[in-house]
């Protein structure tokens, strides 16, 4: 693999493939939207490891929201301001536009060319790929969503999730309470006039009765799980394309720490990305 470089006024890292077979990416990390860069596994891995696999990569550096205190103190680092919402969505927005604009010059096909992103990055690409079939763009030819959170308020996991995160607390760290939280940072408010895309979740059928094919790859003992499943489920009824898997035995956040869970998630992405 030729070595990545930054581009779009360093909006993105690009990850050429090692052997191009005329695919493309454009990949958003997460970290709760205010959290998480261009250098952790989920972002430099996952585009490391699907360029080697033939499909062209970019790594998007969205605005990140404001990193409050006591989220900050959680974590050892400063504190610092942000960007609320549409910030990094427009960000995503316009990666989207700088690549397909350019495919040519990245040698990939503009028909051939992916959306994807891991927890809040999911959400990110969802929303994004809502305003480009509301603006009447070329939607992406698929859209690759991790672990994602689209709902700011969601459903309570059923019996089976909820007894698997009594019995691993570590693993059971997105309650009502710290989701809401996350998404009215995120707005820089109240949820309770924020657009659809800013909250994916909330798409109806009509919404999303042009969205593209989607592979969800959810955690196992994770209760954003809930948020995935029930916007699949929307998909499914407005008769879309949607494929959903669990990746067994993992927490939130799996693309994040190398090995078998994070390998065989790459393993899937990349077979669907190769079908395009």
């Amino acid at each position: 693999m030729t070595e990545p470089y930054a581009d779009a006024d360093g909006l993105v890292r690009v990850y050429p493939a090692r052997e191009p077979d005329g695919t493309g990416l454009v990949w958003a990390h997460g970290g709760g939207f205010a959290a998480g860069d261009l250098d952790m596994p989920e972002a430099d891995g996952v585009a490391r490891a699907l360029a080697a696999r033939g499909t062209t990569v970019l790594s998007v550096d969205y605005r990140l929201a404001p990193l409050p205190a006591e989220w900050a103190d959680a974590a050892g680092v400063a504190p610092r301001d942000g960007h609320h919402y549409p910030a990094g969505s427009d960000d995503i927005v316009r990666a989207w536009g700088w690549a397909t604009d350019r495919a040519d010059d990245l040698g990939v096909a503009a028909s051939r060319i992916a959306i994807g992103g891991a927890s809040a990055g999911a959400n990110l690409v969802t929303g994004a790929t809502l305003r480009l079939l509301a603006d009447g763009a070329e939607p992406p030819a698929l859209v690759v969503l991790a672990y994602p959170t689209l709902l700011a308020v969601q459903p309570a996991p059923d019996a089976a999730l909820r007894a698997a995160l009594d019995a691993d607390p570590d693993a059971d760290r997105f309650g009502p309470a710290a989701v809401l939280a996350m998404y009215e940072n995120y707005l820089g408010g109240p949820i309770d006039e924020a657009a659809v895309f800013a909250i994916p979740g909330l798409a109806t059928t009509d919404d999303l009765a042009a969205f593209p094919p989607v592979l969800m790859i959810n955690g196992d003992v994770d209760e954003l799980r809930v948020s995935g499943e029930h916007f699949a489920s929307i998909l499914a009824a407005a008769g879309r394309d949607v494929q959903i898997e669990i990746e067994p035995g993992t927490t939130h956040g799996h693309l994040n720490t190398p090995g078998p869970a994070a390998s065989a998630s790459l393993e899937l992405i990349a077979a669907r990305l190769a079908a395009l």
